[in-house]
């Protein structure tokens, strides 16, 4: 393709690379955008505080990572394990 070198093209296409860049810059953008036009007059109503507030409390809950829960729930409901090629957690970690 466009006569690029073949290791270009391995690091780019064959990997993923390249679709887990263009995943990060579509997804920041639209952050980015907002934050520059509106910067620090988003909190200045109590709808703007209270989507911050929903905000924190899904991040400090963990909701975030609950799809992990549901990756769980699938594998049991398939009736196979989830087999991880990493070691087994230890206490300090499983905290984490």
């Amino acid at each position: 393709i466009w006569d690029f070198p073949q290791v270009i093209l391995n690091i780019f296409l064959t990997s993923g690379l390249s679709m887990i860049l263009f995943t990060c810059m579509v997804g920041q953008l639209n952050s980015q955008v907002n934050a520059s036009h509106h910067m620090l007059d988003y909190l200045n109503n109590y709808f703007g505080l209270f989507t911050l507030w929903v905000a924190n409390l899904i991040e400090f809950s963990g909701l975030l990572h609950s799809a992990y829960v549901v990756q769980l729930l699938v594998g049991q409901l398939a009736g196979q394990p989830i087999e991880s090629n990493d070691e087994p957690r230890t206490g300090i970690e499983t905290v984490f």
